[in-house]
């Protein structure tokens, strides 16, 4: 569906985000993507920082029991991922987080 977009044509995910911007400028910042593959969505991501993607599932009312969980790079970094409906977009957070390594400690070490 991509071939031969206007930017009309990703214009309801854009009226969001300017939307979002005057309803949710004291949030944090996220990484925003708009892709003439999915016209209606708006991503927001969040890199290192789960917290504020917590924020933003709040604020825009998405169920926390829809957050899917998933862990990427072997168990390193953990994914979470809500959608929300915002001015006639569909909005998809995704938040990126470390996951804590255990440190060993070797016996007799002190």
């Amino acid at each position: 569906m991509s071939e031969n977009l206007t930017l009309d044509d990703v214009a309801v995910p854009l009226r969001a985000l300017r939307m979002l911007a005057a309803d949710f400028g004291h949030l944090p910042a996220p990484d925003v993507h708009v892709s003439t593959i999915y016209p209606e969505r708006l991503e927001l991501s969040f890199y290192d920082d789960l917290p504020g993607f917590e924020m933003w599932r709040e604020a825009l009312g998405a169920d926390p029991d829809a957050v899917t969980y998933r862990e990427q790079g072997d168990g390193r970094t953990r994914v979470l991922r809500s959608t929300a409906a915002y001015a006639g977009a569909e909005l998809e957070l995704i938040g990126y987080g470390d996951i804590a390594v255990p440190v060993t400690v070797e016996a007799g070490a002190a």
